[in-house]
């Protein structure tokens, strides 16, 4: 699964794999080996679990980047590669 940014000691991740990941747009977070999953759409987490003080740095950066991380599901979807996403600043 491609590493799309790092912060803090966060991993962001995202793939896609039809018929796997045809559902809603989403990326994965892991830390210190803890994974969630969150929709890109609202920011709810559909599964896993974090530290509630790392979720919240998580939702903060997707907000930021928002944008992007639709843009690489697009990329996904098409058969592209993702390209990298800033840190949360």
């Amino acid at each position: 699964m491609p590493t799309i940014s790092r912060f803090r000691g966060i991993q962001i991740r995202m793939y896609f794999e039809e018929g796997i990941h045809e559902s809603c747009p989403h990326f994965h977070a892991v830390y210190a080996g803890q994974l969630a999953s969150f929709d890109i759409e609202d920011l709810s987490r559909l599964s896993g679990r974090l530290p509630l003080r790392i979720e919240r740095l998580v939702r903060a950066w997707a907000r930021e980047h928002r944008d992007e991380l639709l843009r690489n599901w697009q990329r996904g979807r098409a058969g592209l590669t993702f390209k990298d996403v800033p840190p949360l600043k």
